[in-house]
């Protein structure tokens, strides 16, 4: 499985529109074919903190998610509102397994 934790940093004068912005790419992700988990995580400590969990079955369906309409748009919109660039990291999923 084809693993990513995205780390983001936002304005704390944006969270709230990042959270809706995000919530629209979260379920239109989970509806693709290829993904297995898309959870987005804040920090209870520090509320301009977020992780997105993006689980894809291989390297192809994640890369496809990165051509889709949905994902352009929370790109594009999100984007002012970081306090720093967004950071992917990569992991190759265990388990569960598929």
């Amino acid at each position: 499985m084809h693993v990513t934790l995205v780390h983001v940093h936002v304005d704390p004068a944006h969270i709230d529109d990042f959270i809706a912005a995000t919530q629209l790419n979260h379920e239109a992700s989970i509806q693709e074919p290829g993904n297995r988990r898309f959870d987005i995580l804040q920090s209870p400590d520090n509320p301009a903190q977020f992780i997105l969990y993006e689980a894809y079955v291989s390297a192809e369906a994640a890369a496809v998610h990165k051509e889709t309409a949905h994902y352009l748009t929370w790109r594009d919109t999100v984007a002012p509102w970081m306090a720093e660039p967004r950071q992917g990291v990569r992991y190759n999923g265990l388990f569960p397994q598929g």
